[in-house]
């Protein structure tokens, strides 16, 4: 399917590892321009590498999205590259632990720079582009803000602030065509999440609980499956689509926990 996506510019916050990769090279194969942000010019270097192999395009900026103002910035340099900018894909993040007991103000307040305020930013210094192109917003959430996980209370908040605001920009940016929708992540195989696993010290046995319990076919979600439904809420085949949390889970969180 053609989804119309062709020398679209798109910003991939977070989209040169994990589900970022995945999105980037999806968008890529699709004739779409990705534009990752991220902090680390090697890592971003690396997946447009892999892009352009396969002969797709994209761009990088080089930013820390916890500085406000570098994430001013970075919208400003792709606006000056590209002179528009069609998408945003807020994606970048970390589950990184902050509990209620063990936490701190100091470290709370950090979390939601890094999990949370970016999110508001890009789309705050992206708007008047995105008006004018009438793009379209993803943000990528967890399945953390439904149903708990322990001992994570500012990631946990983060991404119910993520769910809020796909709301709540669905609402205010309806006069524009500008269409906002999120996709809520359950258990996805990335590094980040292959680095947690690691911190059980049986990750085996601890790897195999979790994918017992996942409904459909008993496995993890690949970051392919959430990347080409990202692309897909982007495009114009989904045109009358916004406001909505999307489950792309295997039926992870709603499904009766009597199936598994």
């Amino acid at each position: 399917m053609d989804l119309g996506l062709k020398d679209k510019i798109i910003i991939v916050t977070g989209g040169a590892k994990g589900i970022g990769a995945a999105i980037t090279t999806v968008l890529a194969q699709e004739g779409a321009i990705p534009v990752i942000i991220g902090r680390s010019g090697e890592d971003n270097l690396e997946q447009l590498s892999r892009i352009r192999e396969a002969g797709g395009k994209g761009e990088h900026v080089v930013a820390e999205l916890t500085d406000p103002a570098a994430c001013k910035q970075a919208v400003e340099a792709v606006a000056a590259q590209h002179g528009r900018i069609d998408g945003l894909i807020n994606n970048a993040g970390i589950n990184d632990g902050i509990g209620l007991e063990t936490g701190s103000y100091e470290a709370f307040m950090q979390s939601l720079h890094r999990n949370l305020v970016h999110y508001y930013l890009l789309a705050h210094h992206a708007l008047p582009f995105l008006k004018s192109s009438k793009g379209a917003i993803v943000n990528i959430t967890s399945k953390t803000a439904e149903t708990g996980q322990g001992n994570t209370s500012a990631y946990a908040a983060a991404n119910g602030g993520r769910n809020a605001l796909t709301r709540e920009w669905a609402v205010e940016l309806l006069p524009f065509s500008i269409r906002v929708n999120a996709i809520v992540v359950a258990e996805s195989w990335t590094p980040l999440y292959e680095n947690w696993i690691n911190t059980f010290e049986d990750k085996e046995a601890k790897l195999a609980s979790i994918v017992e319990r996942i409904p459909l076919e008993k496995r993890m979600t690949h970051p392919e499956e959430i990347a080409q439904m990202a692309v897909f809420l982007l495009s114009e085949k989904s045109s009358h689509t916004t406001g909505q949390l999307i489950h792309v889970d295997g039926g992870y969180v709603h499904l009766d926990r009597s199936l598994t």
